[in-house]
């Protein structure tokens, strides 16, 4: 199969998009006519991959010999590097916006600004810090190997919720990302959580099994929040869904598996 005919295929196509959405990879400049709505199966796909990158660069500290601490900056700002920081930026401006605003349209024109605020600041803050402590513990006791299959897991299961959130939660604005995405198909939301279920399995099916309730928490608090404090969902939200997932689920790697 040559690679026009593999492009053509709607499997290769659907990951394609989403790794031209959720990455800065470089990527084949071919016009795709796939639709995002129907292609969002692939986002815990884009997320393995993120978590590939992330992984190896991790692992090339530790076998340079860099201290774990180091060693899990790197792999840190390599996945923040491969994703233009995309859902960090969403995270920031939901903190903003749910902490400064006092009205729904306050908070929603909050989240729309491209400035930061002292909220957004600090919850970048708290993010990396949580997320480097936990790659950190885990690169000290388990070393590369490991580290690289708990970041697959943590990238590609905390994107994989992505699709059944924007489907389940109605969007905040007529307008925007998510309003833009349209009706998500349940046969997309269920694709992308089986493979998000996949990407689990490798650290154990207890571990599997556990983050699948921390998720549960995760994906369902989140959605009580937003509809509480505007109403539904916007891309942002997606955002800050998916740096919670990665939080939890690298925090809770560093528990089970250290």
């Amino acid at each position: 199969m040559n690679g026009g005919r593999f492009l053509d295929n709607p499997f290769a196509a659907d990951i394609l998009l989403c790794l031209g959405f959720f990455t800065r990879l470089p990527l084949p400049d071919r016009q795709l006519t796939r639709s995002f709505t129907h292609a969002l199966w692939a986002a815990p796909v884009a997320g393995l991959v993120v978590g590939v990158v992330a992984g190896v660069a991790g692992g090339l500290a530790l076998w340079l010999s860099l201290p774990s601490g180091a060693a899990a900056v790197v792999a840190l700002a390599a996945g923040i590097l491969v994703t233009g920081a995309l859902h960090e930026d969403g995270a920031a401006d939901v903190a903003d916006g749910f902490g400064g605003g006092r009205t729904r349209g306050d908070k929603l024109s909050i989240m729309r600004d491209s400035r930061i605020g002292s909220y957004g600041t600090l919850a970048l803050i708290l993010s990396a810090l949580a997320r480097w402590s936990a790659i950190a513990s885990i690169a000290t006791a388990e070393g590369g190997w490991v580290l690289l299959f708990v970041l697959i897991a943590a990238h590609a299961a905390s994107r994989a919720v992505l699709p059944a959130f924007a489907s389940i939660v109605a969007a905040a604005r007529s307008d925007g990302l998510s309003a833009g995405i349209g009706i998500i198909d349940r046969n997309v939301a269920l694709g992308a959580l089986g493979i998000g279920f996949l990407a689990l399995l490798p650290l154990g099916f207890g571990f599997a099994i556990l983050s699948v309730l921390l998720l549960l928490a995760v994906f369902f608090g989140l959605a009580a929040l937003a509809r509480h404090q505007i109403g539904g969902q916007t891309g942002d939200v997606l955002g800050a869904l998916q740096q919670s997932c990665e939080i939890v689920l690298l925090l809770a790697a560093a528990v089970i598996l250290t």
